[in-house]
């Protein structure tokens, strides 16, 4: 099967958001990729809700959205009302996590937990049948284009033996320095969901970087 391609609009050019949304619209991308970051879970500050709603009134596809933020349980209903349709949330940042997934699926939307580098994938064992999705952070989070860390495959690998163990239907998603060099082996590894932002916006042709990514698999 082929990839789900989640274009980060973290790298986009927001002074041109609806012509980038609308390109995203005709290309072979299946979802688009929302971080939101508070300036406390990570120290950068990243668009909030009036954005989101301006995406969601030009986007035709699904919106995942990435709460890099503490106390996300505060704000699961507003995101949801924003358009989000999957809301992910970080297992580093949930002090009661299994409360905050069953508040995302709630409110009708999917559940996802993601997971900082340092973070074991052992810990989301109690979880794990609960969740649509899982991301796996493959660099720090907070700041685009970084490196990719290539420990990442490791950790994909003993996810994808926790979600097959526990019959789990949850997705693997992969975010952070995410090409065309590395997207097969990633696939390979047992990713679904490839997230890619300066990747993408930053070359020459964004729809055509989409529709490679789309097709990288081996």
């Amino acid at each position: 099967m082929k990839p789900i391609i989640a274009p980060s609009m973290l790298a986009s050019d927001f002074a041109n958001l609806q012509s980038e949304v609308a390109m995203l619209n005709a290309s072979q991308a299946d979802w688009l990729h929302i971080d939101i970051m508070d300036g406390r879970f990570v120290s950068n500050i990243s668009f909030g809700f009036p954005v989101m709603q301006a995406i969601q009134r030009f986007a035709e596809k699904p919106m995942d959205v990435h709460l890099m933020i503490e106390e996300p349980e505060l704000y699961i209903e507003q995101f949801r009302k924003a358009g989000a349709d999957t809301i992910t949330v970080h297992y580093e940042a949930c002090t009661h996590l299994h409360r905050t997934i069953q508040q995302i699926k709630d409110t009708g939307a999917k559940a996802g937990v993601a997971l900082n580098p340092h973070t074991s994938v052992k810990l989301l064992e109690d979880v794990i049948s609960d969740l649509d999705m899982v991301l796996i952070m493959s660099v720090n989070p907070g700041f685009g284009g970084q490196k990719f860390i290539e420990n990442t495959y490791r950790r994909i690998e003993k996810l994808k033996e926790l979600i097959l163990s526990r019959n789990s239907k949850a997705l693997i998603e992969v975010d952070g320095g995410v090409n065309q060099q590395n997207a097969p082996l990633l696939l390979e590894s047992g990713v679904d969901v490839l997230v890619a932002g300066s990747f993408v916006f930053s070359s020459a042709d964004p729809a055509q970087t989409i529709a490679d990514l789309k097709n990288s698999a081996k």
